[in-house]
């Protein structure tokens, strides 16, 4: 059932005289005291300060966890896009190294985590669950927590799935790898772990993101990384794009085919996803296992877990834990994916064999897919623009093990600036969705007066996404309407499989 936003549809103008009128107009859907508030949870320092230090005995995971191993209906295969058959392993030999072939069609329950990788993960796992002070202002009788991945050196989740992609890699003596971003968490994430291991590293931007985000470029190349905006003239795919659309903003798929091209044609490059595959997802999952004992340290038991999702691989890593634990009867949380109204794969797509790029180089996969053709308004989310889910995702969405909504990006900023004048921490614009949908539900358990247990994911931090800010906070900052036509055209491309 559609709930009230707490929030208006129009940003905060920026006159600063209005400004003050619509905050406080805001304001009161929170009880907000006359005096000053100091944003104390009930619990206080002392069990704060315990609670970290339960949180910091929990141990980094030594094994991945592979949920298809516990599903009772196994996901459809991908298929061959010139034979529609099976794909076998020899097929993507081109583009990734034996290991992580395997970890792809892999049924094992549990991926023993190198050591090599472990070391890296030590930089900065476990990372910790942190309990939302904005409960306090939303006068919620809900605990909220949330799982704080931004303090990897690249800033997001990204480096948990970086650092064995290279490893392996490197392992099988490859010296170059290629890759697409939108925001450029992924790419820094894949410049910082080829920089540690000695690979050279070359990123296809989305063009949109490239433009908004100039900082994450500086940083993928100051770990050694070449940084193109996609579409560019460099590939085959790149210029067909252009020809038709000179000022295209670009999309992950097409970015996506630029890199494929590139790896597929140089024997000494591969390529490296920065989600929706499984080995991906299967990366991940450190952030759940961790999670899942943190909050047995604290004694919580979560009722709703909350993550946004474009490819994939953040909500696929703090959820896929407690679906087996839910499998397993132990647990029976909500699992709810939040995703851009202007990018809605799962609430508005189909499910039907797609390409995972825009050229059509890649296998067919089984997803929830506006179409491979499909090109996202230039919305701030720039890692949400993508036109699928993950396949294994849209399996269990398809099961029924989880749900999902779809929230514009003037309420998430609007989230996203109260949480980080509560919490301390400036989100990324991706997990905005995220705190959105959780201050929606807060505000539900204070009608209902349900002390529901909350588990969000903070997949990263918004350093450098405050240009994003500075436009909602300028009051220039619009939401991008979706197009069914504009779907229904992509759709049109979509091979007809049967099956």
């Amino acid at each position: 059932m559609a709930t009230e936003s707490i929030f208006f549809g129009n940003p905060v103008p920026s006159s600063l005289a209005t400004r003050g009128r619509v905050e406080k107009q805001w304001l009161r859907h929170f009880s907000v005291k006359t005096k000053p508030m100091y944003l104390r949870l009930s619990n206080g320092y002392r069990a704060r300060a315990a609670l970290g230090a339960d949180l910091k005995a929990v141990e980094i995971p030594r094994q991945w966890y592979n949920l298809i191993a516990d599903l009772p209906v196994k996901p459809p295969p991908y298929l061959h896009p010139k034979t529609l058959e099976p794909v076998k392993p020899e097929d993507l030999s081109a583009l990734f190294p034996d290991e992580l072939i395997k970890q792809e069609a892999s049924t094992e329950k549990f991926i023993d985590i190198p050591d090599e990788v472990l070391d890296v993960y030590s930089l900065w796992r476990p990372t910790p669950l942190i309990r939302f002070r904005l409960e306090k202002l939303l006068d919620t009788p809900a605990r909220i927590y949330y799982k704080y991945e931004g303090n990897s050196p690249a800033g997001s989740h990204k480096p948990n799935t970086a650092i064995p992609q290279v490893w392996y890699n490197a392992q099988q003596g490859i010296k170059n790898v290629v890759t697409e971003t939108g925001a450029g968490q992924w790419g820094s994430s894949l410049a910082f772990a080829c920089s540690l291991f000695g690979l050279g590293c070359e990123v296809w931007q989305v063009r949109a993101s490239y433009d908004q985000k100039p900082y994450r470029r500086l940083m993928m190349q100051t770990w050694g990384a070449k940084v193109h905006p996609s579409p560019s003239n460099i590939t085959e795919a790149g210029r067909k794009i252009l020809e038709m659309d000179p000022s295209s903003p670009g999309s992950l798929g097409i970015a996506i085919s630029e890199a494929v091209e590139v790896a597929a044609t140089n024997a000494d490059t591969k390529y490296c996803l920065g989600s929706v595959l499984n080995h991906v997802l299967l990366h991940q999952t450190v952030i759940g296992e961790e999670c899942l004992k943190q909050m047995e340290a604290i004694g919580e038991t979560p009722d709703l877990i909350i993550g946004c999702t474009g490819g994939g691989s953040n909500f696929a890593g703090l959820s896929f834990p407690f679906i087996r634990e839910k499998l397993n009867g132990k647990i029976n949380p909500i699992i709810r994916a939040v995703e851009p109204t202007a990018c809605p794969s799962l609430t508005r797509g189909v499910y039907a064999y797609d390409y995972g790029d825009t050229a059509g180089m890649t296998p067919l996969m089984k997803m929830h897919t506006l179409g491979h053709d499909f090109i996202p308004d230039p919305i701030h989310a720039g890692g949400l623009r993508y036109h699928g889910m993950a396949p294994l995702i849209s399996h269990v969405y398809e099961l029924g093990y989880m749900e999902a909504i779809a929230i514009p990006q003037t309420e998430c900023f609007q989230g996203a600036i109260q949480f980080a004048r509560s919490e301390g921490l400036i989100p990324a614009p991706e997990p905005t969705h995220a705190i959105a949908a959780t201050i929606r539900e807060a505000l539900r358990c204070r009608e209902t007066g349900e002390s529901k247990v909350i588990l969000t994911a903070m997949c990263g931090h918004g350093h450098f996404d405050l240009p994003s800010y500075g436009k909602y906070l300028q009051g220039n900052m619009v939401d991008l309407s979706f197009s069914e036509e504009k779907m229904q055209a992509s759709l049109a491309s979509v091979p007809q499989v049967l099956a």
